[in-house]
């Protein structure tokens, strides 16, 4: 019997099998690219990188968003919709220095592999973490990414990589910059690196910091511990100011379901009893002006800011 033909085939793959020139262009496969068919349209990103690779001349990787999105890193709303559909998306699809840029149809060709380091991704060659944030500091026009974004990236990438203390942070993520040879953007880029730091949770959690950063505050302990009078390890929390004993909690999806907000009660309830002050803080307090200010004032109180040092708008 017969093999069974793959859902996706390269032309060359299709000469192996013995098909005919009629078989190959049969309406039982679709079209991905020249030189590839399918079965059925591409359903992920995953997938019609695949089918391309199946065809793209080595040595290649795939570079910027769709990097990005193959390494599934926290895109801002409005870059992540740019090209996001799979019908008809374009991939970012990166070759050596000395190699012509790539042009095919569905592709955006780049160069510079040999500047960059590499992963794999469902055993695709994808530019890794650390230089997919400094391509996508590059990027410019309808898909820029401001610097809060790329604060947000970086501490995705420094939890991902485990990179617990700052100076890690700016090797990887500096390390990578400096690769590049007269990278555009460079300043945001740098001032991005400077804010990146360790231990972040999500995404929201580096916006609450920034926040905070933006409006002069002292900048807070991420995900610090609080102890008690004996060193007894009593709980976590989000952005902590030790030496006023106050400490923020970003309330986000996960904490939204009965159990969850019980559970943030005691600890909320708990972290009073030994002299803690606790702000909660949603999405509204960050992206909504009149929240956010009120959010801001209420904390700079406890903290016992003068109003005249701060920048709260």
């Amino acid at each position: 019997m017969a093999e069974p033909l793959p859902s996706v085939l390269s032309l060359a793959q299709a000469r192996d099998r013995g098909l005919t020139p009629t078989q190959w262009r049969s309406s039982n496969f679709d079209r991905v690219t020249r030189g590839v068919r399918r079965r059925g349209a591409t359903a992920t990103l995953a997938e019609q990188a695949a089918a391309f690779a199946l065809v793209l001349p080595r040595p290649f990787a795939y570079s910027h968003m769709t990097a990005a999105r193959l390494l599934e890193l926290p895109l801002p709303g409005p870059v992540s919709s740019v090209g996001a559909h799979v019908e008809g998306s374009v991939l970012d699809v990166i070759r050596p220095s000395a190699s012509p840029r790539l042009t095919r149809a569905g592709v955006r060709g780049h160069r510079g592999l040999d500047r960059r380091r590499t992963t794999t991704v469902d055993g695709m060659p994808v530019v890794c973490v650390a230089d997919t944030w400094v391509d996508l500091g590059e990027l410019r026009g309808q898909a820029a990414l401001s610097v809060d974004d790329l604060v947000v990236l970086g501490d995705e990438i420094a939890a991902r990589l485990r990179l617990a203390t700052v100076a890690l942070i700016r090797a990887e993520l500096g390390g990578a910059l400096g690769r590049r040879v007269r990278p555009r953007r460079a300043v945001d880029l740098r001032a991005a690196l400077g804010l990146v730091r360790p231990g972040v949770r999500s995404p929201m959690e580096s916006r609450s910091r920034l926040m905070f950063v933006h409006s002069l505050f002292p900048e807070p302990e991420v995900n610090g511990v609080l102890r008690d009078e004996t060193g007894q390890w009593l709980m976590e929390c989000d952005l902590v100011w030790r030496g006023q004993r106050v400490v923020a909690e970003y309330q986000g999806q996960p904490h939204a379901n009965l159990r969850a907000r019980s559970q943030d009660a005691a600890k909320r309830r708990l972290a009073e009893d030994y002299g803690w002050r606790v702000h909660e803080i949603f999405a509204a307090d960050v992206y909504t002006r009149p929240r956010r200010i009120d959010l801001l004032r209420r904390i700079a109180a406890d903290l016992r800011l003068p109003p005249d040092t701060l920048r709260i708008q």
